[in-house]
């Protein structure tokens, strides 16, 4: 697919089918993740791929947005491990640009998604010890 056609064509799905990604499909999403540029090429996030039963019912304890979705990625910032200068960090930065990056290539493979903030962020400390920002991908 084109770059443009991608950029037009991504949207924020809110209804997803049973379908699952596959494996290949799902991994090269991540792969565009992994490679996204971040402030140094820190790279100071950690991508979660939630999937099964017990994951899934984890985040629906969070969120009332999953929409069904089979597959969920959680996209984990790292304070601790993002480039610094005084008091910025560039951790939320880093895993906002992971995060377009892994959209738009969900976009490019077939494969819908939305950007999630509507949670409750304690719960989803304590149901996953660690993140800040999730979102879900799934076959539209």
């Amino acid at each position: 697919m084109e770059f443009i056609d991608v950029v037009t064509k991504r949207e924020s799905v809110r209804k997803f089918t049973d379908e699952v990604i596959s494996d290949e499909v799902l991994n090269k999403i991540l792969e565009v993740g992994r490679i996204a540029p971040t402030a140094k090429n820190y790279q100071p996030f950690k991508i979660f791929v939630v999937r099964s039963e017990e994951g899934l019912e984890k985040i629906d304890k969070c969120s009332p947005c999953r929409f069904k979705s089979k597959t969920v990625l959680m996209i984990c910032g790292d304070k601790n491990q993002a480039w610094s200068d005084g008091d910025y960090s560039s951790y939320e930065m880093d895993a906002s640009i992971v995060t377009t990056h892994l959209m738009l290539a969900a976009t490019n493979y077939g494969v819908g998604s939305v950007w999630i903030r509507m949670i409750d962020p304690k719960a989803l400390k304590e149901e996953f010890k660690d993140t800040t920002i999730f979102m879900i991908v799934q076959k539209i």
